[in-house]
């Protein structure tokens, strides 16, 4: 572990600043024009290499260190998510109905600081390292847009990414090796029927009571199909049939999700909502029919990188506080590029209940413990270092 002297609390008024102009002006997925252009400006300023419109508005900004080593790519993500906040903070969205509800803004900050960090210390390492500031994150693909505008063209030999999390105290790491976050599927199942009246059921086919018993059928793949020492979830998230209370309409559509670490799991749950379904509309009549969409795999760490941040983490805020066994069945597009190139997914608490910033992701009222962005920039900058050897 090279010990470059960071001083990441010489960054502290700047990363704050950042974050909360960041925080202020929120943009979703594929809008994230101003961001990127704070971000390029950023990275111009530190004698960056800089490329910018890879997958419509993502910036890559290359750090290059004294010649030999490695290449490892750090990439943070940019966009906002479509809710209206409620946080009543100074910094809060002065864009109606977008906010960052998922600390991206703080991801963003971190990235920069990171690249700051560094930038100030390039003769002290070997090798480079390509800053990537992804848009689109949340369900948009802005990975697979960066990698077809030939993100890892240049071959980088290990990946890291960084997340804020509410769920853990501001100063505690989780760094896992193997899988970490699930695999997402979206389905659309749509039943056909024949309609009637709602009087006179018996010459009808009723669709939404075979949706009803397939909603309750489909519990069983996890609970009864799946191995009880692997992982799956499977919900519905929306029922959608009828207009009149009278009326037995001709279709009922059923949307949800489907969560797993092991993509033979994924395939047996999917087989699996395949004949139950096809079972239970055949049996009273109807049709059946499921789309499956989405397909982000799951985000697998690589054990060496991981044990290479793992040993960082542990030397920067000690080995009580980095966690090796932390696990959840959200889902992140950085999957594709380590499904590509080895890498390491860390987790950094960023949650202070005595400060009422505990608020999970994706709720209006989310916030975090603005430490955890010196915090980060650390962190992110001593790893990056650390796996170019």
């Amino acid at each position: 572990m090279s010990e470059l002297n960071l001083k990441p609390e010489s960054i502290r008024q700047e990363a704050i600043a950042l974050r909360r102009d960041l925080h202020r002006h929120p943009e979703l997925g594929f809008e994230e024009v101003r961001t990127s252009g704070i971000v390029s400006t950023y990275l111009n300023d530190m004698g960056l290499t800089i490329s910018t419109g890879i997958g419509k508005t993502g910036v890559v900004g290359v750090l290059e260190g004294e010649p030999g080593g490695g290449h490892v790519l750090v990439r943070v993500d940019m966009d906002a998510l479509p809710i209206q906040e409620e946080t009543g903070a100074e910094y809060a969205s002065e864009n109606p109905g977008v906010m960052h509800a998922c600390g991206h803004d703080g991801h963003t900050t971190i990235g920069l600081m990171a690249a700051k960090l560094l930038s100030e210390k390039r003769n002290r390492f070997q090798g480079k390292i390509s800053f990537v500031f992804q848009p689109a994150e949340e369900g948009l693909g802005g990975a697979r847009a960066m990698m077809d505008d030939g993100l890892l063209s240049t071959r980088p030999e290990r990946a890291l990414a960084l997340h804020l999390w509410n769920q853990s105290p501001v100063g505690q790491v989780a760094i896992t090796s193997g899988p970490v976050l699930a695999s997402s599927d979206a389905f659309m199942i749509k039943i056909d029927g024949k309609g009637g009246h709602g009087a006179v059921p018996h010459l009808a086919n009723d669709v939404i009571v075979a949706a009803c018993q397939m909603v309750s059928a489909f519990q069983t793949v996890t609970s009864r199909s799946v191995d009880p020492m692997k992982t799956a979830v499977l919900s519905v998230g929306r029922i959608s049939s009828g207009q009149a209370a009278n009326v037995l309409p001709e279709r009922a559509e059923l949307t949800g999700t489907i969560r797993t670490y092991d993509l033979e799991v994924r395939d047996l749950v999917i087989r699996r909502m395949n004949e139950i379904g096809a079972g239970i509309a055949q049996a009273m009549g109807a049709t059946f029919a499921m789309e499956i969409t989405g397909g982000t795999p799951p985000v697998v760490n690589d054990p060496e990188v991981t044990r290479i941040a793992h040993t960082s983490a542990e030397r920067m805020f000690g080995s009580q506080n980095v966690d090796a066994g932390h696990r959840i069945m959200a889902s992140e597009d950085m999957a594709l590029i380590l499904e590509k190139i080895p890498g390491c997914y860390i987790f950094l608490g960023s949650a202070n209940k005595d400060k009422g910033l505990d608020f999970p992701h994706h709720h209006p009222r989310f916030d975090f413990d603005e430490e955890a962005l010196i915090l980060g920039a650390g962190l992110l900058a001593q790893v990056a270092v650390d796996c170019l050897e």
